[in-house]
């Protein structure tokens, strides 16, 4: 819209310049033809009254009719070469003033249009830059969250043990049991053997 608008100011620009040099010439044809028509006019009426006057009126009204005749000629020429001169000047500036109406009217609903379509993209803009806010703090939000999931499951979730450790585990666990197992059985023969010492001794006392 922006180039449209150019392209019109140019354009409008040259119909300008182009019924500036048309009105210019036009002024000066008028102003020569005027001066023609009032010159013939005068010569007309001069003559007129010279051959009225004139003492020999046979001859010279001949005569003065020819030369007037011509001179209404030329009148006339100049008089329709005004008329049509004058009626292309007006046909050429109520064309001009239409055309220019036209830009005028285009210009102003496009200039509405840019102002419109501006701000339009200012308001775009502003929300763009305010989603795009918005959706980095829910990024970072979000990736706060996602460390938090992995610290939780680093902290509550069961491991799967190996097999291997579960046999290594288990076999401590069994030769632990066993080891206590013995040192029972050796503490239980041990505290047998007492007990029978201390038994003979009763029964040796009691003899």
């Amino acid at each position: 819209m922006q180039k449209e608008l150019s392209d019109i100011a140019t354009s409008q620009a040259e119909m300008d310049k182009i019924r500036r040099l048309e009105k210019e010439k036009f002024d000066v044809e008028k102003a020569d033809l005027e001066l023609g028509i009032s010159g013939v006019k005068r010569a007309i009426k001069v003559l007129r009254d010279y051959y009225s006057k004139s003492a020999d009126h046979t001859t010279s009204s001949g005569a003065g009719s020819s030369i007037i005749g011509l001179l209404e000629v030329v009148e006339s020429d100049f008089e329709k070469g005004l008329s049509e001169a004058t009626g292309e000047e007006e046909n050429s500036q109520s064309e001009y003033d239409t055309l220019t109406k036209d830009n005028e009217l285009t210009t102003t609903k496009k200039e509405q249009d840019v102002r419109y379509k501006t701000k339009e993209s200012k308001d775009l803009d502003k929300a763009v830059a305010e989603t795009s806010s918005d959706r980095e703090n829910v990024q970072t939000e979000l990736e706060a969250v996602e460390k938090y999931l992995v610290k939780l499951h680093e902290q509550c979730d069961e491991k799967a043990e190996p097999y291997e450790e579960t046999v290594k585990r288990r076999g401590a666990e069994i030769s632990g049991l066993k080891q206590a197992l013995d040192i029972l059985e050796g503490q239980a023969v041990l505290l047998q053997e007492s007990t029978s010492r201390s038994l003979r001794k009763v029964n040796r006392h009691v003899v």
